[in-house]
């Protein structure tokens, strides 16, 4: 097969455009092109008045070794294009089927590719399926009444159904792990431009029918859900699992369980520490969520007159104080909303979400800053001893979040956050999921964050005209980005009790949708070498 790389063309161009400029670079006539696979799509806009896609492509042509041998052309190359594959089962009969803590895309991926292999398993999941738990946030982000069990954190799907759904990855991928997830999407209902556009994105309304269609693919291959199920303790016998408790009483046998619980199961966690399953505190970033004018995010990503083909526009950014602290954008939200994503009672929350079609009035991005165990654990009533102490600081925040605006979401001026005052409206309104008040902010952070925050974003003018505005609308406290705790685990992905394992956010694992899908796959293929499915 032929690759054609930086192939590049004006963002107006159509279908036959691109055959013929395949064509023109291979030196044949269009017809002679059996086949033509995108393979990435980026966009290019280092020059304003001209933007263009530039393309990655497969080409399938009868006459493919005569045109690699005259080709002098330094981006037409051979390929082979590698596959994804399963490992053939291991040999030690299961005589239970695998069990998954956790319905997000971690334990998704991870019931989907042992389903499709033969092992049957079983989901476990404390929130509601994906529909009954829109109708959930929905009504919180109406009314303030927050079901714990079921929210914008738990739930089929994950923290990432409500989000802006991005699935582009850092993650290196040489077992193609990342391209089986898209495909997977892809056969769930996704967007076909998922495969090759270099910043796929889903929506929270497309997600929410990928989810059930993912259910219902993993049900007819054998696996089975159980919702508001929540795994309150484990049975260990011999250092091995032996089975987990549901819902403070029933017992469920089990001899491999994935712990796919997510970044805020923080009950489930300390239960795990209690069973002495090894773990140790991370690093993770806390901040607040920035809004500015979606049409200036635009324009100045790609200039004054825009083509209608190319959406929202989106951003990352990135500073390093002189201090040594970093400050940088996460989950930038293109035509987004700010959302009350809040678990517990007496806490707040936020996180950034968008729908496919990103044609909200603002953008909006987490801007945070990394905290290391030294930095939070003198927050921690247990202090050092405890790796947990991550989220008694993330409660810390999220208390006087909660009480910087009586329960609604704490909103300040950039200029006033600068100023520590409460201040009030500039000259746009936030949009957001769930009730707002004008608040200090500021207030929120130890003083080493706030002024880590300010200067980060003032430095972020620089690289984004218009950033530090004194109008850009802050909210806080994001404080979810990651989990605070990496569960520990073994080459086998097996934890420090056989038959456990650690698996995708939560874990300490992965940070993001498809990062942690593909570590479900990764401890598929794990359970698949020891085990023998039931076929």
């Amino acid at each position: 097969m032929i690759q054609i790389t930086q192939l590049k063309l004006p963002v107006s161009h159509n279908e036959r455009m691109l055959r013929e400029k395949v064509a023109k670079t291979l030196g044949i006539r269009p017809e002679e092109i059996q086949a033509c696979e995108i393979i990435r799509r980026s966009v290019d806009a280092r020059k304003r008045e001209g933007l263009q896609f530039v393309y990655t492509v497969r080409v399938q042509t009868a006459r493919e070794q005569k045109i690699l041998a005259r080709s002098r052309h330094k981006n037409v190359m051979s390929i082979i294009p590698e596959a994804y594959h399963f490992p053939p089962p291991g040999s030690i009969p299961l005589q239970q089927r695998p069990v998954i803590i956790g319905c997000g895309p971690a334990g998704l991926f991870c019931a989907y590719m042992l389903a499709l292999h033969g092992y049957r398993p079983l989901v476990l999941e404390q929130g509601d399926t994906a529909a009954v738990r829109k109708q959930k946030v929905d009504q919180f982000w109406k009314t303030g009444i927050l079901d714990e069990q079921s929210n914008v954190q738990f739930g089929e799907g994950g923290a990432g159904t409500f989000s802006d759904g991005k699935l582009n990855t850092g993650v290196k991928d040489k077992n193609n792990r990342n391209r089986q997830v898209l495909e997977i999407f892809v056969g769930a209902g996704a967007p076909r431009e998922i495969l090759f556009d270099a910043r796929p994105h889903l929506g929270t309304d497309l997600l929410i029918r990928i989810v059930e269609n993912l259910r219902n693919q993993i049900l007819s291959m054998g696996g089975s859900f159980r919702f508001r199920t929540q795994v309150t303790d484990l049975k260990v016998r011999e250092g091995k699992i032996a089975s987990v408790i549901v819902n403070g009483g029933e017992e469920i046998p089990a001899e491999a369980v994935v712990l796919a619980v997510g970044h805020s199961a923080r009950h489930t966690f300390r239960m795990l520490w209690e069973k002495n399953l090894s773990m140790e505190a991370k690093a993770f970033a806390v901040g607040v969520r920035i809004e500015h004018p979606q049409e200036m995010i635009t324009r100045t990503q790609y200039g004054e007159n825009v083509p209608r083909e190319l959406r929202a526009a989106s951003y990352k950014t990135a500073v390093s104080l002189p201090d040594g602290r970093g400050v940088y954008s996460f989950c930038m939200c293109p035509g987004g909303f700010v959302v009350n994503a809040s678990s517990e009672t007496g806490c707040l929350a936020v996180n950034g979400m968008s729908y496919h079609a990103r044609d909200g009035r603002n953008a909006n991005s987490a801007i945070v800053v990394t905290v290391r165990p030294e930095d939070y654990l003198p927050y921690s009533p247990s202090g050092s001893s405890d790796p947990l102490g991550g989220i008694d600081f993330q409660r810390y925040l999220e208390r006087a979040a909660y009480r910087a605006a009586g329960g609604k979401i704490p909103v300040q001026r950039f200029e006033d956050f600068c100023l520590s005052r409460p201040g009030g409206p500039g000259s746009f309104a936030p949009c957001m999921k769930g009730d707002f008040a004008w608040s200090n902010v500021r207030a929120i952070f130890p003083e080493f964050l706030g002024d880590s925050l300010e200067r980060g974003i003032r430095a972020m003018d620089r690289q984004i005209r218009g950033f530090s505005m004194p109008d850009a609308l802050l909210s806080g406290v994001e404080s979810r980005t990651s989990s605070p705790v990496r569960i520990l685990r073994d080459q086998g992905l097996e934890g420090s009790i056989s038959g456990i394992y650690p698996c995708g956010e939560g874990a300490g694992y992965a940070g993001g949708i498809t990062s942690a899908a593909m570590d479900g796959l990764r401890v598929a293929e794990a359970i698949g070498k020891k085990f023998v499915n039931f076929r």
